[in-house]
């Protein structure tokens, strides 16, 4: 009956919802953010995680904050992508290289351009973005990913993000734009052969249960930005506002260090369910995406300004 109470006597109810299982860092470390507001604020703001596609699809739920049907997203920045364009400019091919040159940008000059484009669109982006990781191709077992050849005709599921979908092309693979809660059933039904994704997901998702290779190519890395409603936001007082900022911006920085050390075990964890590893060499597939056009290309989308912003980072990608 405590909670049930709680819950009533709080001036501020919100709902937030994300796509990932309750085992994943995201989830957990989530739900630990609103749990703080709540001690914090004195049960003033109390925040429900609905986790695993609860509340719909990703692109439902980029449309339900957006209307002030749910408070609070975390929205992957490949979903994002197709309301922001400019979300997807860190996820560009072969761009990032390591953590560090990841966090150095998301923290300083990609991140303020890509809340800035956030913010234009009606939705209020918190300050630090989440990890998704760096996404890896997963595979039937009718075929390993070890040579841009590899991919010629593969029939892959990207999230729905024209990004993706332009780099697997410019593989000469066969891009299918699935929603993620429909991902493992498309596996099952061979809709499509492979799918690429972050180890993390490939675990929480049971995806080694109906893919048997998994290329470690690091071709783009993702992450998660935490949207609130803007008349949500805006409806509450200063001091709170702060408060639910600053939890969800410390268990950000712990669920990036979660996801690295997940990655780390998930490699084992998945061999022993059945799984192989191999590590194609990124040049490759970097001068294939030149040869394509595809770097010149979404130069041209993105604008020189934000590309160069990019380049700060990454070194010269075109």
């Amino acid at each position: 009956m405590f909670g049930k109470r709680a819950v009533a006597a709080a001036e501020f109810d919100f709902k937030l919802g994300v796509n990932t299982p309750e085992t994943h860092p995201l989830t957990i470390r989530l739900t630990e953010a609103a749990k703080a507001v709540g001690a914090q604020s004195s049960g003033r703001v109390n925040i429900t995680v609905f986790a695993n596609s609860q509340l719909g699809g990703d692109p439902e739920m980029l449309s339900q904050v957006r209307a002030g049907g749910i408070e609070l997203l975390a929205a992957p920045s490949m979903t994002l992508s197709t309301l922001v364009p400019l979300s997807g400019l860190p996820s560009i091919g072969f761009a990032f290289q390591s953590y560090d040159q990841v966090w150095a940008a998301m923290d300083g000059g990609v991140g303020d351009l890509v809340r800035e484009a956030i913010t234009k669109t009606g939705v209020v982006p918190l300050k630090k973005v989440w990890d998704n990781g760096f996404r890896q191709i997963t595979s039937s077992s009718s075929r390993q990913v070890n040579s841009v050849d590899d991919l010629k005709g593969f029939k892959i599921r990207v999230p729905v993000t024209a990004l993706l979908t332009s780099l697997f092309s410019g593989l000469g693979a066969l891009p299918s734009s699935i929603s993620y809660s429909e991902l493992y059933s498309a596996l099952q039904t061979h809709i499509v052969e492979g799918q690429e994704n972050p180890l993390a997901q490939v675990s929480t998702g049971k995806l080694y249960e109906v893919q048997k290779f998994c290329a470690l190519s690091n071709h783009c890395w993702s992450g998660y930005w935490i949207l609130g409603n803007r008349r949500a936001m805006a409806g509450l007082p200063p001091d709170l506002l702060e408060l639910i900022n600053a939890a969800f911006d410390a268990a950000a920085v712990k669920e990036r260090t979660d996801l690295v050390e997940m990655d780390r075990s998930l490699q084992a964890e998945l061999t022993e369910k059945g799984m192989t590893f191999n590590k194609p060499d990124p040049v490759q597939f970097r001068a294939a995406l030149v040869k394509a056009g595809f770097y010149t290309q979404w130069q041209k989308t993105y604008g020189a300004d934000a590309w160069a912003a990019l380049e700060k980072y990454t070194g010269k990608l075109t």
